[in-house]
């Protein structure tokens, strides 16, 4: 009996010890299943999060021209005029919708630079609740932000810009546009009296022209794909022998030609007119000359019409560039000072400043033409709107290493305000168009 009664209770237990492990396994199944729901909710809020800050954006882009338009025309309500509360109200509601439509409830909408006077960028965030057991609860979100920014294809010297259309000179039977060949000339006989004769190996190159140069040899770094060619633009010169490299190296600057790329010791760009690329010799397209360098915009404040003029006349930088750079750095706050301690209505940096010779950042006019001297400069090494105002903002120095408005939220908003305001003042610019992008 006693060993019947020890088998009996050995068989109890295993059954006690088998409950046992169903239960732990069925409870981990319940564990798992949970946690598997809250991923795949949290998966599904990314989405609508993602979705709904791209459909914001989307609906400001469309918009955004409307923040420029004048409130009154020929003494009537302007109907394309859009005031800055209706425009995010805009941005919001799409937003919302479209995050609601994809299953979030619990929904904000803000916009992280919405103190400038044109917003680029919108943020939704979801934060919906997940079941994760009987009447248990967890929080759970997503969030997402999308901007509008600079094209992100942007390169060198008139980026976004068809091939030049105007007169063509030519030396050693290559074409070029006239100015590079005066300019070339010089450097030629400079080099003459140093005992170099530089050879031209190449000048302008039409699209189709590289479009067959790239079949032959398909490999971007050495042949850049149609429609990217800086010698599309009739400004750039490849030039030999390897004998007159090194002189180029030194010299070049002098005749107002660079070295465009490290790797390439016989490519050299003229920097010059660089705005004058996309529309043919003499006319100005963002680099500003003629008319278009005196033509002050109508947001501009009376008091600064004339330094504006000035400062663009001197340096043939377009005025309404100039004005609407102020515009986005200090609102034209002569006193205007930033937290990082940018100063004066063109907000210089102490070490800028001195680079260019202001002393007193305060001083309206002397800010200003320091400015136009600095963007002039700008203008002249990246040959580009759109990649001067990021340098101006960001430094050169990140700029030239990518060939591209930097990733900064700062920059890519103030390159995109600048270039709305140009819009709005009627001053077309080459790689202007903004387009819509996730950042996050």
């Amino acid at each position: 009996m006693t060993g019947a009664g020890e088998h009996d209770r050995e068989a109890g237990q295993a059954t006690i010890l088998l409950l046992g492990m169903t239960a732990a396994v069925l409870l981990g199944a319940l564990v798992l299943g949970a946690i598997a729901r809250g991923v795949g909710v949290q998966s599904d809020e990314q989405r609508a999060a993602d979705l709904a800050a791209l459909a914001g954006a989307r609906a400001m882009h469309d918009a955004y021209a409307g923040l420029f338009e004048p409130p009154v025309l020929g003494g009537r309500a302007n109907g394309a005029h859009l005031e800055r509360a209706q425009y995010l109200r805009r941005g919001r509601s799409i937003a919302l919708q479209t995050a609601r439509r994809n299953g979030a409830r619990a929904v904000r909408v803000s916009f992280p630079d919405g103190d400038t006077f044109a917003p680029v960028r919108v943020r939704v965030e979801v934060r919906d609740a997940v079941e994760v057991g009987a009447g248990e609860r967890v929080a759970a979100g997503a969030r997402a932000e999308a901007e509008l920014a600079p094209p992100s294809d942007l390169a060198f010297e008139g980026a976004g810009a068809g091939e030049y259309r105007g007169p063509l000179a030519h030396r050693q039977g290559k074409p070029m546009r006239p100015d590079v060949a005066a300019a070339f000339d010089r450097m030629q006989a400079a080099a003459r009296r140093d005992g170099i004769s530089l050879v031209v190996v190449s000048g302008f190159r039409s699209n189709a022209e590289q479009a067959e140069l790239f079949a032959r040899h398909p490999d971007p770094k050495w042949v850049a794909p149609p429609g990217r060619s800086l010698h599309r633009l009739g400004t750039e010169l490849d030039l030999g022998p390897p004998a007159a490299y090194g002189w180029l190296a030194a010299n070049a600057k002098r005749f107002h030609f660079i070295q465009r790329y490290s790797w390439e010791p016989w490519h050299f760009g003229f920097t010059l007119n660089a705005g004058t690329s996309s529309v043919g010799f003499g006319t100005g397209t963002g680099g500003g000359d003629g008319e278009t360098a005196r033509a002050i915009p109508s947001f501009v404040p009376a008091r600064f019409a004339a330094p504006l003029a000035r400062a663009a006349q001197r340096w043939n930088v377009s005025a309404a560039l100039l004005a609407a750079q102020i515009m986005a750095e200090s609102n034209f706050n002569p006193f205007a000072r930033s937290p990082a301690g940018a100063q004066g209505i063109s907000q210089f940096m102490p070490g800028t400043a001195a680079a260019v010779g202001l002393r007193d950042p305060f001083d309206v006019a002397a800010s200003i033409d320091a400015q136009a001297h600095l963007m002039r400069d700008l203008l002249r090494q990246f040959g580009s709107v759109p990649l001067a105002l990021a340098a101006y903002n960001a430094g050169p120095a990140p700029v030239a290493a990518c060939g591209c408005v930097p990733p900064y939220p700062e920059t890519r908003g103030y390159v995109a305000r600048i270039l709305g305001l140009l819009g709005g003042a009627g001053e077309a610019v080459a790689g202007g168009g903004l387009e819509v992008r996730l950042v996050r």
